[in-house]
């Protein structure tokens, strides 16, 4: 068995779960906040928002473990950039999708109390509800900030010592990049739009989301590359341990 095979498969099948999740969450919360009556509809349609936030808590716990199965490899080869790549990655990105669940059953609790006769006038609640809104998209946003610092950390693991071919390395560097700047423009933009794949600046994020599911496949099928660490330990250097995962 390669070095580490469990770790690989492991860390392939969280990238996969925290994708799928997090695109399973925009399809079911899609029709509540896009519909033309929100937010009085919000507490109608509660079910799908709940199934959302319970789809971004599934990303959110997938994509913190992932620093965290890495780091006894990781710390083999930089002790430094394995801890960034776990506060980054495992704790700060973490509380963005964490925050956007408080919003959105907030938001949920002001649209049942409304639709109560708690005589909380009609504009009141809808600002209320954009404001929430509002949080909830800042908190994505500065969280995918973070969320592409741990990724710039990681990958700097991957392509210094060659676990993984290091043109998926440079591939997932310069995504983590552009998904940084597309972040840094939403904060610049005056209308404060929520940045999506389809549209505008929010295609930088497209390499970084293609990257990250392809990168599942191969370390699920492939696992990591063991030359660089068998050459590294027969010249004394400090390559991993022939063990598997």
């Amino acid at each position: 068995m390669k070095p580490y095979r469990l770790t690989a498969v492991m860390v392939g099948v969280l990238f996969a779960l925290g994708t799928v999740a997090g695109v399973l969450s925009g399809a079911f919360t899609a029709p509540v906040f896009g519909a033309p009556d929100f937010p009085a509809n919000v507490a109608r349609e509660s079910q799908s928002l709940v199934f959302g936030a319970l789809c971004v808590l599934t990303m959110a716990f997938a994509l913190a473990l992932i620093p965290a199965v890495l780091f006894p490899l990781f710390r083999q080869y930089s002790e430094v950039l394995a801890v960034g790549a776990v506060i980054f990655r495992g704790v700060l990105e973490a509380l963005s999708p964490i925050a956007t669940v408080v919003c959105w059953l907030v938001l949920l609790t002001l649209s049942r109390v409304s639709g109560h006769g708690s005589g909380l006038d009609a504009s009141l609640v809808t600002s209320l509800s954009t404001l929430i809104l509002a949080v909830s998209d800042a908190a994505s946003l500065v969280g995918a900030i973070a969320f592409n610092i741990g990724a710039l950390f990681i990958y700097t693991v991957f392509y210094r010592a060659r676990l993984i071919p290091r043109w998926i390395s440079v591939w997932a560097l310069v995504g983590a990049a552009l998904y940084i700047a597309a972040q840094v423009w939403g904060m610049f933009d005056p209308n404060q739009l929520p940045l999506t794949l389809e549209r505008g600046v929010g295609m930088l994020m497209i390499p970084t989301a293609i990257q990250e599911m392809f990168m599942a496949g191969w370390l699920i099928v492939k696992g990591f590359n063991t030359a660089p660490q068998v050459a590294a330990q027969s010249t004394g250097g400090r390559g991993l341990p022939a063990q598997a995962g």
